[in-house]
């Protein structure tokens, strides 16, 4: 094996020169149409939907034609993004298949029947199980609208044209044609993803068409010529439609509109079942991109999966609530500065003349005063510019987004897309500007709190007397209220926190000022009686929205240091001056994955480092906690009892941090657990996703590399023992990340040295080796590996240490992270009456 490896390695400047050989300039940025303007068609022929389908939605609010229209954008609207999500699958090697997703054929092991337990997806009221294959669909197995529903107004083709491009509207030769369809899709069953027709089915894929063979043949489906007949978009409330903590249903599974809420989240989304479609078989939990987004809790998933940034970084699907007390409290510290592209943002002043929503940009110093919707605090912009990026990052105008990077597997330099390429190019993004204004004025009427109290059986989990509330309240205020509460004391003028003192670089001095002042029995005595006051949860957001330091915090730095929003990266145009000039917060302990000693690691400038404050609304039902759902454990159960079980759980964690779980292999050695693959896996790529370059020579690199190259064709690197740390692959450092050419010939090096060390190592390994000896093969390379990590923490589940003992645990910190001093910590008393008053937000 060894001394196949070397003689194969000779031809690797071949296969490099071979695959530069395939490329070619191709389309450039910024010079790229969309699907809709190459069809003819303008922003004005998208006109957004008023009909209130989804009326007894979000507590049966009552919405004026504006708000009804930005309810039937969030959950219907995918501006085109289906080209984007058919393409996915040949981004994941044949991993991802949304048409797969929506399927019910009996090979694949789920349906509509039990969508709900595997897969943790809201099914659309008014479908039923596919009985067979459909003659109308193709002979796919997709849920059969029922006859007792109306239509779905969605769906009117009169009224709401799809795009005629390619061979939509043409005849396939079978005495059928390809239909055009509605702009907005058909329903699939599944609420927030919509059924189009293939503009690239024609003839000649109607012919090869076989969907029987599609579910059952790898060698069919596996093929990269493969053209599906229908391709599969995405809306943004397929991320945040989530059953009513208040009206939940009473079976998960068949929920009608009134049990659903477009607000609260996907809280119980499984991500990895959802991107590798056979993850419920051997063959997909081999493959390593399962074993990557099996680190996704349900719940949550890394945003910048696609757009890559190299670095795994799972985030909550967070529920969205109280978006006045939100704009309220970015009024009062959301100040930021725009220049460039970032002024190329709409802004309410675009849309309306007058009114409150008006005071939140001013041209004349290009200032925006915007809520902080990223985990980091990167989307910083302004409110609309925040949720337009959104349909960016689920695929709206893929033209031109899919030029800027390497989708999935990276590996190339990010360049920034351009909002003036958007606004020039691409209907669906002028049609999206022009219809989130009404999708903002929707979430101010509906996105309310959901009370504990007003939830079916809610008051059994109330009885706390009004003396262990007292109690819970001033824990709170002395310990939560400073991060979490937009009410508080007037800050001091000694303090000198102003906007000019404290934006971009003399941001973490002026945060550490204000930490100690909290830290004072003066804004302790006014805290309390603050939060004693009646109306204390009345019009308050539960978090003041600012960016809190790592080094303060101690959880996982993995969100802090994600790039994607960093000048010159994909989001540039979404993050402002302010965020970008954003000072280091000095120096992070990590846990070695391997020993568990502890490590400094010098946190870099320009935006990273930071976390946003989540809001505490209604966090009786939002657990598990922590940015990435690792404290508590979900369990699928969106009923008040099974909510109040997960909270329960996830607060005793929280708050008793020596509870959560520890890690498999190094236990309490690093304060919480270590992601770690679950069985033996490979990166394979199947012989019809191999490199075109590559494919008429698979059968003599088997012969050369047989250590990579199957007698089938596919390319296979491997194998990964189990109880390897996932991020120990999945955040290596492809590119430099400086602009220096020394730098980069450097990194080149480094990272062609260590794939070669690592290929070498397992190839070399004996056959019938077991994890433990393939592991030690990682661990002999463990120093170059992190030395080429970009996020070197792999402790998922760690920190958040206040009220509790752990944070005076100080014995082997920074100075940085001492320098936020140390805490009174709460007794077990104090807690459980913190608990009690948390249960009422």
């Amino acid at each position: 094996m060894n001394q196949g490896f070397r003689r194969g390695a000779r031809w690797w400047p071949l296969l490099a020169c071979m695959l530069l050989a395939g490329c070619s300039k191709g389309p450039q940025p910024g010079e790229v149409q969309d699907e809709a303007r190459l069809a003819g068609r303008d922003a004005a022929s998208f006109p957004h939907a008023g009909e209130d389908y989804f009326h007894d939605m979000d507590n049966a609010v009552a919405l004026s034609p504006e708000e009804i229209k930005g309810r039937n954008m969030w959950l219907v609207w995918s501006g085109g993004n289906d080209r984007f999500w058919n393409q996915m699958s040949d981004y994941t090697f044949g991993a991802f298949d949304l048409l797969k997703v929506i399927s019910s054929h009996p090979s694949l092991g789920y349906s509509r029947a039990n969508r709900w337990q595997y897969f943790g997806l809201v099914n659309e009221p008014c479908f039923n199980n596919a009985a067979g294959p459909d003659k109308a669909r193709r002979g796919l197995w997709l849920d059969v609208r029922g006859k007792d529903c109306a239509p779905d107004p969605f769906e009117n083709e009169s009224k709401y044209p799809g795009v005629a491009i390619g061979s939509r509207g043409k005849p396939l030769g079978d005495g059928t044609t390809q239909p055009v369809g509605s702009f907005y899709g058909w329903g699939t069953g599944i609420a927030g993803l919509r059924l189009f027709p293939n503009p690239d089915f024609d003839e000649k894929a109607a012919k090869a068409w076989d969907a029987e063979k599609y579910y059952t043949d790898p060698s069919y489906y596996n093929r990269k010529d493969l053209v599906r007949p229908y391709r599969v978009g995405m809306s943004c409330g397929f991320c945040h439609i989530g059953p009513s903590p208040v009206h939940p249903p009473a079976d998960p599974n068949n929920p009608k509109f009134e049990n659903l809420s477009s607000s609260v989240g996907a809280q119980y989304m499984w991500v990895d079942r959802l991107f590798i479609y056979n993850a419920n078989k051997p063959e997909g939990r081999t493959n390593y991109m399962y074993q990557l987004a099996h680190t996704y809790r349900p719940g949550a998933m890394d945003t910048s999966l696609v757009s890559t940034d190299g670095i795994n970084n799972p985030r909550t699907m967070n529920a969205v609530y109280d978006f006045a007390s939100r704009l309220e409290m970015a009024r009062r510290i959301g100040r930021e500065k725009l220049a460039g592209g970032e002024l190329d943002n709409k802004q309410f002043n675009d849309f309306i003349a007058s009114g409150p929503l008006t005071e939140f940009f001013s041209k004349a110093d290009s200032m925006v005063y915007t809520p902080r919707v990223l985990k980091d605090g990167a989307d910083s912009v302004g409110l609309l510019g925040a949720l337009n990026r959104v349909y960016l990052n689920i695929g709206l105008f893929s033209e031109e987004w899919l030029l800027h990077f390497n989708p999935v597997i990276g590996g190339k330099t990010i360049t920034p897309i351009k909002i003036a390429s958007a606004q020039k190019n691409s209907s669906y993004w002028q049609a999206t500007e022009a219809g989130t204004p009404n999708t903002a004025l929707f979430f101010l009427k509906a996105a309310q709190p959901d009370h504990l109290k007003d939830a079916p059986g809610g008051d059994k989990y109330l009885g706390a007397d009004a003396a262990t509330l007292e109690r819970g309240k001033l824990a709170f205020a002395d310990t939560c209220a400073r991060c979490h509460s937009s009410k508080a004391p007037p800050l001091p003028a000694a303090l000198e926190l102003t906007p000019q003192r404290c934006a971009g670089p003399g941001y973490v001095d002026c945060f550490k000022r204000y930490w100690g002042w909290t830290q004072t029995e003066d804004y302790k005595a006014q805290m309390r009686k603050i939060v004693q006051a009646p109306d204390f949860l009345q019009n308050n957001y539960l978090s003041t929205e600012a960016r809190i330091p790592v080094t303060l915090l101690r959880t996982n730095a993995c969100s802090p240091l994600a790039t994607n929003a960093l000048g010159g990266n994909i989001w540039d145009n979404f993050s402002s001056q302010t965020y970008k000039n954003l000072p280091s917060v000095g120096t992070v302990t990590l846990a070695d994955p391997f020993t568990g000693a502890p490590k400094p690691y010098a946190m870099p400038a320009g935006g990273r480092g930071y976390t946003r404050v989540p809001s505490l609304i209604s966090a009786w039902s939002t657990a598990p906690f922590l940015l990435n759902n690792t404290v508590g454990e979900a369990n699928g159960d969106p009923s008040v009892e099974g909510r109040m079980k997960v909270f329960d759980q996830a607060i005793e964690q929280m708050l008793w941090p020596e509870k959560r779980k520890a890690d498999a292999v190094l236990g309490a050695k690093v304060g919480g657990t270590i992601d770690r693959t679950t069985e033996r896996s490979v990166v394979t790529i199947p012989t019809g996703y191999a490199p075109e370059a590559l494919q008429p020579l698979q059968g003599a690199l088997h012969r050369w590399l047989p250590w990579l190259v199957q007698k089938d064709g596919d390319i296979v690197l491997g194998p990964i023992p189990g109880g390897v740390p996932v991020n120990l692959l999945s955040n290596l450092k492809l590119r430099a990340e400086s602009d220096e050419l020394g730098d980069k010939a450097q990194h080149v090096k480094d990272v062609g040295a260590l794939l070669v060390k690592l290929k070498l190592a397992l190839a070399s390994a004996p056959a019938g080796a077991s994890d433990d000896e393939l592991r030690q093969h990682f661990a002999n390379l463990a120093e170059p590996m992190l030395e080429l990590s970009k996020c070197r923490d792999f402790v998922v589940n760690r920190g958040h240490y206040f009220g509790t003992a752990e944070f005076n645990r100080q014995d082997g910190l920074s100075a940085d992270e001492k320098a936020f001093g140390r805490e009174p910590e709460l007794s077990d008393e104090d807690k459980r009456a913190l608990v009690s008053f948390l249960k009422t937000f």
